[in-house]
């Protein structure tokens, strides 16, 4: 029996090593972003408002999939903390399935329909021209992503982080070397500008797949590779699948809705708010891959530890992580607060745009650290197998709260883009308060494996117990 100073020092240490090289995943592909939108910076503020435009769109693609992935994840955990393999490889052939078939249909709409879907985000006739050939390009790489997606999420689940840090790293250094090349026409190539940037996007999503399979090739145990039992589901399997990960869907796909419904309000306010949105979303990637990262280590820790009937310490490492997200958010949001005048000069922006990301950085100091802490509660709800009322909670906060105020805002009263960038974070705050009071009731812990459900009867009576002690 573990003393409470040691059982926080593994806690910490768990959250290193799963949190951490997922963090440097997520930083890897936020750096790669940012060198993109540097280099296309240097083509002018209408490209690198294109290429934001189109990232918006990309956005909407990742909330397609992201809620298979997300749900899949639950079961992945789950099953690894039971030491049931057959339940982690039919789990993953059922999420590779759904999210490859997203990134199908979303791709198809890329390559053969970017005019259609630039016209949905910006009324700007410059902008849509400049993005048509770089959205036609870089939608061959959706599948690609979705698969990188699936494998990288299914090693994380069964604590194998490293290998998907590998892979991206061999991706970012395949996509920096062939922007350079394509975009300023280097070593005999044509200068392609925001074409070349697109091109080495979609050659580094195959070079991103190859490296993965590398990577599970070498490991003899890899779920990856075990193609004929990830497809050997049955009826029952299926319905308890969906049944458990549809809230998690709708919640990713009405998300991604939500948002396509705040992008068409931002899309439509001047050329260089819409230039510096695509610059805060580079550096909001710099904070998604710390939270984002621990996000990960929380769902497969709090998850695994509910799979394995051990609720009460996955209950209290969800407190855990309720606490530590948001600090470590706000650190890393301070360092760049402080080093922002550097950051945003390589950009390359105009002066009006400047001023914008600058005020973006300050107001997300405070907004993004409660939408960390918020992220955080929904995936460890979601890891503990209750998908559905964080999914009611945000979606909610999204449609009646936020999306409203930004629309008032940005269109009818139309308010300084400041003042419309801040109505984007309005439900955070209401959120917070309940998430937090979900969490600490334990209500969310609802296992899928037997060993789960065995022991959460004596679970529920601890909790009664601690209620009514003085």
């Amino acid at each position: 029996m573990n003393t409470p100073l040691q059982d926080r020092r593994q806690f910490y240490r768990n959250v290193l090593v799963i949190g951490l090289p997922v963090a440097l995943q997520n930083l890897l592909t936020t750096s790669a972003g940012m060198v993109d939108t540097i280099m296309i910076g240097t083509e002018g503020e209408t490209a690198m408002a294109a290429a934001g435009i189109c990232a918006l769109f990309s956005m909407l693609f990742f909330a397609g999939y992201f809620g298979f992935c997300n749900g899949g994840m639950i079961f992945f955990a789950q099953y690894w903390g039971a030491k049931d393999e057959r339940g982690i490889c039919r789990s993953y052939g059922l999420t590779l399935t759904a999210m490859m078939a997203v990134g199908l249909i979303f791709g198809a709409l890329a390559v053969f329909a970017p005019e259609f879907i630039l016209s949905v985000y910006t009324d700007k006739e410059s902008i849509r021209q400049a993005g048509i050939p770089y959205l036609r390009i870089v939608g061959w790489s959706y599948p690609l992503q979705t698969l990188a997606m699936a494998i990288g999420s299914l090693l994380r689940s069964i604590e194998k982080v490293k290998l998907p840090l590998f892979a991206s790293v061999a991706s970012l250094i395949a996509n920096t070397f062939l922007n350079w090349v394509l975009i300023f026409g280097r070593f005999g190539f044509p200068r392609m500008g925001i074409r070349g940037a697109a091109v080495g996007t979609v050659i580094a999503g195959v070079v991103h797949i190859l490296a993965l399979f590398v990577c599970c090739l070498a490991d003899e145990h890899s779920f990856v590779i075990r193609i004929r039992e990830q497809y050997r589901w049955d009826k029952a399997f299926v319905k308890k699948f969906f049944a458990k990960i549809v809230f998690v869907v709708a919640n990713e796909v009405l998300y991604g809705v939500g948002q396509l419904f705040i992008n068409m309000i931002l899309g439509r306010q001047t050329e260089a708010g819409i230039a510096a949105f695509a610059v805060f979303r580079v550096l909001e990637g710099f904070i998604f891959a710390f939270f984002g990262g621990f996000a990960n280590a929380g769902s497969v820790m709090v998850g695994k530890r509910i799979g394995a009937g051990e609720h009460l310490k996955g209950y209290r490492d969800a407190k855990r992580f309720i606490l530590l997200t948001p600090a470590v958010t706000l650190a890393i949001w301070l360092i760049i607060l402080l080093l922002r005048g550097v950051l945003l000069r390589s950009f390359g922006l105009g002066a009006e745009a400047f001023f914008y990301v600058q005020g973006m950085i300050f107001i997300y100091t405070v907004t993004g650290t409660l939408r960390s802490c918020n992220y955080m509660a929904n995936t460890i709800y979601r890891a503990g197998g209750e998908p559905v009322f964080g999914t009611t909670v945000e979606l909610c906060g999204l449609f009646l709260i936020s999306i409203p105020a930004t629309a008032i805002a940005g269109l009818a009263l139309r308010l300084h883009f400041l003042a419309v960038f801040f109505m984007l974070f309005l439900d955070e705050f209401i959120r917070l308060g309940i998430f937090l009071r979900y969490i600490h009731s334990g209500k969310w812990i609802k296992p899928v494996t037997h060993a789960g459900k065995e022991t959460l009867p004596e679970f529920k009576a601890h909790l009664a117990r601690s209620a009514r002690a003085p």
